[in-house]
């Protein structure tokens, strides 16, 4: 593998930062004016995609990031409840009370005030994680593999007749 310039050395680890190539080429020092040509020139090199793929792979290492992680966490949102947050009145919970896997997931919370004085009234917005997608991707697991498609293919008897028609000609002659 050809080894890289400075530049471009520099240019793949700005690339991991957002993926995107133009602005990586002008973040290692490419000239504005060419840096979207330059970055889609970087990207078709061979020597620049393997050092890249080589960078997400310690990334990866790094951060503790595989196969086990993404499913561990789809797991932990799929069994995500509701009832792990609220009070036994059905109050919600304080927010530092809430399971970790509550907190660190939710896609949004929105808490507004309405009213003045002694009628206020609070009103709580929770944006759960799309469960079906969630689910969707459990499924795409390869070992489970519930939303693969499948073929079926159906014989006929005129199909097997005409099978077993060749077979007994086959062994006629």
């Amino acid at each position: 593998m050809a080894k890289l310039t400075d530049k471009q050395e520099l240019f793949c680890r700005e690339y991991l930062i957002d993926l995107n190539a133009t602005q990586a080429a002008i973040r290692a020092g490419y000239s504005e004016k060419t840096a979207e040509q330059m970055g889609y020139q970087l990207l078709q090199k061979t020597s620049v995609q393997a050092h890249i793929q080589s960078l997400k792979k310690n990334r990866n290492k790094r951060n503790q990031i595989d196969a086990d992680y993404v499913l561990r966490r789809l797991t932990e949102i799929d069994q995500m409840d509701v009832i792990d947050i609220l009070s036994d009145s059905g109050d919600l919970l304080p927010i530092r009370k809430w399971p970790k896997v509550w907190r660190t997931t939710l896609s949004g919370l929105d808490i507004a005030i309405l009213g003045s004085g002694d009628t206020d009234v609070i009103m709580k917005k929770i944006k759960w994680p799309d469960k079906v997608k969630n689910l969707e991707l459990l499924g795409k697991h390869v070992d489970v593999q519930a939303f693969k498609e499948k073929t079926e293919t159906s014989v006929t008897l005129v199909d097997e007749m005409a099978e077993l028609m060749r077979e007994i000609s086959a062994e006629a002659n």
